[in-house]
């Protein structure tokens, strides 16, 4: 989903954070997160919604329902 590898790459990055920062936080691989942000991998709904609350953003956003976060 193509949607959401960019959204996670702007969120990140808005947060001034390294992917390795954010993998680690969200307690899941450096590798794993990589294949998120470069739309090579899905997470499961469960890690899905661990990003959501982590980056406070709805989860419709982080899949392309909407463009509001909230």
């Amino acid at each position: 989903m193509l949607i959401l590898a960019e959204r996670l790459s702007l969120l990140r990055k808005e947060r001034d954070m390294t992917q390795k920062e954010v993998s680690q936080e969200l307690g899941i691989s450096l590798n794993s997160y990589q294949r998120y942000e470069t739309d090579e991998r899905e997470p499961t709904a469960p890690i899905l919604v661990q990003m959501a609350k982590f980056y406070n953003v709805s989860l419709d956003y982080l899949v392309g329902l909407t463009d509001e976060r909230r």
